[in-house]
């Protein structure tokens, strides 16, 4: 288990307290695009899992870690939601599907730049045309390095982002900055994008 694993795992096998059940402010701004079938790529708790599939989503929710995995089982089996919750490694996960909606929230900054780049266009290619993908990431700016592995992280800028979605519809690109320990910084961009529809989906 790598660094970054370990320390979200450690942090969800605490009993969730009702405050961290309760959607981010990325989950927040992801939901309003959320339909049909859902994939949650780096779930965490699966608290936009569970509010998608409330609003009659059907969702696939993966991560790395097994008490979030295991909490989500649990969710899903009490509360009667479509919600199939996975672990995985997702550093190298073959998504065999497409989706109408791809969400993948504060994850691709824990792989080094290749398997960043790659993984994304996975997300990318498992989204059906027409649909939509929501990434959120750390980027460059940020200087709260406690959670990384000193060899395994990656720091994109927004620009090579709306680079690497050319030819989608970017319905948004925003930064955000939060403080951290230490008088550090945390940089985040999300960015929101639409597949075009002439863009076969992957078989």
């Amino acid at each position: 288990m790598n660094k970054s694993i370990e320390f979200f795992d450690r942090q969800f096998r605490q009993a969730p307290a009702e405050a961290s059940l309760r959607l981010n402010p990325f989950e927040a701004q992801a939901l309003p695009h959320v339909h049909g079938e859902v994939l949650d790529f780096g779930s965490g708790m699966g608290n936009l899992t569970f509010a998608a599939a409330a609003r009659g989503c059907r969702v696939t929710a993966l991560d790395g870690s097994a008490a979030a995995v295991a909490h989500m089982q649990r969710r899903a089996a009490l509360e009667g939601l479509p919600v199939v919750a996975t672990q995985a490694d997702l550093s190298d996960y073959p998504i065999r599907q497409s989706y109408d909606t791809v969400v993948c929230i504060g994850l691709l900054m824990f792989f080094d730049g290749p398997t960043g780049w790659r993984v994304l266009g996975e997300l990318q290619r498992s989204t059906r045309p027409g649909g939509c993908l929501v990434l959120n990431v750390l980027v460059q700016g940020t200087t709260y390095m406690d959670m990384f592995d000193a060899e395994r992280h990656c720091l994109f800028t927004p620009e090579a982002l709306r680079q690497h979605f050319a030819g989608w519809r970017i319905d948004s690109c925003e930064l955000a900055d939060f403080d951290a320990p230490g008088q550090t910084l945390k940089r985040f961009c999300t960015l929101i994008a639409h597949k075009p529809l002439n863009d076969p989906a992957p078989t």
